[in-house]
């Protein structure tokens, strides 16, 4: 019955996923109020641009391709991934292999005459920009409008007289300095910049440390520059004014922690709605499960704005849990991130992402209903998994869930292996291994897996092949296993069955922990030992996200 429903796929047009309500995390209360996060997933830097009553989120990506996710609401508490902006990060010879936490850093998006733009810095080459008429479909390749290390966090801004003009910061890393935020002038069309960088805030030696990922807007003649400062997990968010570009500008900080359970609140995107109001949407780092977003009220106050909910007369709001949801012409439906996988569409559902840019022996869809994920070959001097490039991941999309596939692990050499990892700088996979003429359960772990050392191996059990080749071609063997993970405030457990329908819990806890600059991250590893086999697979019927 898949297969059949699958091929009926092929002679009709793709649509989005449709209405998808996730069973771990929605953020819609049904009564008219939401509960935060509005997105429980690792859209880290999130920015947001207005058309209308649509609205279009996009957040950093690093080296996880495809890049730039694309995200849209009609009320900015439910929201779909609709696609990606970015296919391919250049060089490719830098990012046709894993470059953790390089890449994509926050992103900007706007609307400018008719065309979607999204700008954003790579740390070590520049900042670059990519533009469509469609969010939802092909965005043009990537112009590179600054060239050159330590320029990040970039948005541009589009003026009355159609001069335009970028705000920016610096990666310490890169530049060896950092904590201030520039502005300069771009061409017309915003691919070049024609004029130097001029200092606008400077937070060196004060609270506002580590000012970064500015943000420019214009409202009833003032110029702003919303940017958080503090640092990521413990800061806070200010808001600059002045008549001028460049300055100089009042600051003020508008939204910390408060009094609410909300660490370092900052960092995103202030809308204003078609209907008149005002929100703002930021993250919260949440260690390993990334950097999650909330929803803001914003109450402008003396020309400022005020977020969250002011209880002193401070100016500086605490962030809300539940609140109501924002006005719109009519009812939405409820509409969360896609999780679950059937993997019955001849194309890569938009939840997942590789490790690498994107090459066709990483896998690919199948016409029977799977998705085949073929085996990386692993280095001469292998070490863990940090170096494999076609792990197939998603974000966690909850502090509390199950993960649970159905895979089929073709090996035709010696210790080939696929299944699912919980990958961060330490990570954890359940994987089914050939160990001559039979395959192993392994449970292999990693601690510190970005400072080069070693997985340790544990061997839970000894499975017999589901099926074994007759020809004399190529012959491989073949296990039928459903996979299991479950989690539950940061701690992950896995568990294996034969049926679908009785599992056993097996291996040791493990405590998650981030990647670089990212959450941690669940999906499909397939590998095997270097040399000249031919590949082995994991083919993947479905990948289920429940409570």
């Amino acid at each position: 019955m898949k297969k059949t429903f699958f091929l009926s796929l092929l002679f009709v047009p793709l649509a989005s996923y449709g209405q998808y309500r996730s069973e771990v995390w929605c953020p819609d209360n049904g009564d008219g109020t939401y509960t935060n996060p509005v997105i429980n997933a690792d859209y880290s830097d999130p920015d947001v641009c207005v058309v209308g009553e649509d609205y279009y989120l996009t957040a950093s990506s690093f080296n996880c391709t495809p890049g730039l996710p694309i995200l849209h609401s009609k009320d900015l508490v439910n929201w779909e991934i609709i696609g990606h902006a970015l296919k391919d990060i250049e060089p490719a010879s830098v990012y046709n292999m894993p470059s953790h936490g390089n890449g994509v850093w926050a992103p900007s998006i706007r609307y400018h005459n008719g065309e979607f733009y999204i700008y954003w810095g790579d740390p070590d080459y520049g900042v670059f920009m990519v533009k469509t008429k469609n969010p939802a479909g092909e965005w043009e390749k990537p112009v590179c409008v600054i060239p050159g290390p330590g320029n990040i966090d970039s948005t541009p801004l589009w003026d009355e007289d159609g001069r335009c003009y970028l705000v920016s910061a610096y990666a310490n890393s890169r530049s060896r300095f950092a904590s201030v935020i520039v502005v300069r002038e771009l061409s017309a069309d915003g691919t070049k910049a024609i004029g130097d960088p001029v200092i606008v805030f400077d937070g060196n030696g004060t609270e506002n440390r580590t000012c970064e990922g500015p943000k420019f807007y214009k409202r009833d003649g003032w110029y702003w520059i919303m940017c958080p400062a503090g640092g990521v997990p413990t800061g806070f968010q200010l808001a600059m004014r002045s008549k001028n570009p460049f300055g100089p500008y009042e600051c003020k900080k508008v939204l910390a922690q408060g009094k609410s359970d909300v660490n370092g609140p900052h960092q995103g995107a202030w809308v204003h709605t078609a209907f008149g109001e005002d929100w703002f949407l930021h993250f919260q780092d949440k260690g390993c499960y990334g950097r999650v977003v909330h929803l803001q009220p914003v109450e402008w106050r003396d020309n400022w704005p005020v977020m969250g909910i002011d209880k002193d007369g401070d100016y500086c709001g605490d962030p809300v849990k539940t609140y109501r949801k924002p006005k719109t012409s009519k009812a939405w439906p409820i509409q969360n991130p896609v999780e679950s996988d059937e993997f019955n569409q001849p194309l890569l559902g938009k939840q997942w992402q590789w490790h690498a840019n994107y090459n066709q022996f990483f896998g690919m869809p199948t016409s029977f209903g799977t998705f085949r994920v073929y085996n990386h070959k692993l280095s001469e001097n292998f070490v863990n998994l940090w170096e494999v490039p076609n792990l197939l991941l998603q974000k966690t999309p909850a502090d509390k869930f199950t993960a649970t596939a159905k895979v089929r692990v073709t090996a035709k050499d010696q210790n080939q292996f696929g299944g699912l990892i919980m990958m961060g700088l330490d990570y954890s996979a359940i994987v089914v291994k050939r160990v001559g003429d039979e395959f192993e359960l392994h449970q292999i772990t990693c601690l510190k897996a970005d400072k080069g050392k070693p997985e340790k191996v544990n061997v839970i059990a000894k499975l017999k092949p589901t099926e074994i080749d007759k020809i004399d071609y190529q012959p491989a063997i073949h296990e039928d296993i459903y996979l299991r993970l479950m989690v539950n405030d940061g701690i992950c457990n896995f568990a294996y069955s034969l049926d679908g329908k009785k599992y056993k819990k097996v291996g040791e806890s493990f405590k998650m922990r981030e990647g670089k600059w990212i959450g941690a991250k669940i999906g499909f590893v397939a590998a095997e030992p270097a040399g000249k086999a031919n590949r082995g697979w994991l083919e993947a019927d479905w990948f289920h996200v429940t409570k």
